[in-house]
């Protein structure tokens, strides 16, 4: 028999659950002590393994990476506690990492799916939208449960951000995606995308910094999640500045986006929308920053347990993925001091277990 990890001290296995202690053994989760074995133990406050629900593994700012970084990307969530990753997005293929026992649990959204030169160089797919269903299939097929489409970008025409696809060709794609047994989500800024990939039947919306009174009524109503990526919405002003020459009408957008941000994450939450925490990192940002968004969360009026829920026990939930329960993968993170107290401490991971092994 292989040794016991004795874990002791407030194990936070819901919102409201509090567990005194587990043991792993042979990798799994039990709350039964063991009748023999070697035992090794540790104490403080555990979390299940921290969930980042929008990153992409294998991907920078000028396209897709080689195995080697696309691993490192990989060691560097795991290390900040983010065990379970939703890539929402990817040009390479990073399914050789389910085969390491020492690497985060993905689940993949597949590539990008983009209108033509309407999206940034070497990520998506960039296409027409009488290829989206097909497109939207393969990738469906391609990934782990998720298509990702690029909702809006800016349009040279109009000089702002604009909708990328017509209305009843995101509703055949979604239709579509939901025959292969997928969910959708998509990249959307602005408020226009957001009221057509509703009327679409979208599941989720990342960003989603362009929400109004209509659509939030709208995404509560029909169990629309979010993903807003708060820590990457802080890029605004840069865009905006970047752009500001050539389209001083969609600079003027998105520092409007990123003043109004706080209310209008606060204003989803309030109206019942669903929230979880995601990063964004790999395209602009690097990877790690889950500690950090779930702060930006208490930033915009959440509660400390709240915005905890958004990273593990709802996000878990959501992803149809278990947390520390009997017989479940021990897949946990342990802190020194009660994140429900400070979620600051999200930052500094005592210990990380994954798969039962101390990493």
């Amino acid at each position: 028999m292989s040794a016991v990890l004795h874990v002791k001290g407030q194990i936070l296995v819901s919102e409201t659950g509090v567990r005194d202690e587990l043991w792993v053994v042979d990798g799994r989760v039990t709350f039964n002590r063991p009748l023999s074995g070697d035992v090794d133990t540790v104490s403080g406050y555990v979390l299940p393994g921290l969930v980042d629900a929008h990153c992409h593994v294998g991907l920078e700012a000028t396209g897709g990476v080689t195995q080697q970084r696309a691993e490192e990307h990989a060691i560097t969530d795991r290390t900040a506690g983010a065990l379970l990753l939703r890539d929402a997005g990817s040009p390479v293929d990073t399914h050789w990492m389910d085969e390491r026992d020492d690497l985060p649990r993905i689940i993949r959204a597949g590539r990008h799916i983009a209108r033509t030169k309407r999206y940034i160089r070497n990520f998506a797919h960039e296409i027409e939208p009488e290829d989206l269903v097909a497109y939207v299939r393969q990738e469906a097929r391609r990934g782990d449960g998720w298509v990702k489409l690029v909702g809006d970008w800016i349009d040279r025409d109009r000089g702002d951000l604009a909708p990328c696809w017509p209305r009843e060709a995101l509703k055949a794609a979604i239709d579509a995606a939901h025959e292969e047994g997928a969910r959708v989500t998509a990249h959307c800024f602005g408020e226009e995308s957001l009221l057509d990939f509703a009327a679409a039947g979208t599941d989720c919306i990342e960003h989603a910094t362009g929400l109004t009174t209509e659509s939030i009524d709208q995404f509560a109503a029909q169990g629309i999640s979010i993903v807003p990526t708060l820590v990457n919405i802080e890029n605004f002003p840069k865009f905006a500045e970047a752009g500001e020459a050539k389209f001083p009408k969609y600079a003027a957008h998105m520092r409007d986006l990123y003043d109004r941000r706080f209310e209008t994450v606060a204003a989803a939450h309030e109206a019942g929308v669903k929230i979880y925490v995601g990063t964004d990192a790999g395209g602009q940002l690097p990877h790690g920053l889950v500690g950090d968004e779930v702060a930006e969360f208490v930033k915009a009026g959440m509660t400390n347990l709240e915005a905890l829920s958004a990273a593990t026990w709802g996000a878990r939930a959501w992803l149809e993925r278990p947390g520390i329960e009997e017989g479940q993968s021990a897949d946990f993170v342990v802190y020194a001091s009660d994140p429900r107290e400070d979620v600051g401490v999200l930052k500094d991971p005592q210990q990380v277990v994954l798969r039962g092994q101390v990493v």
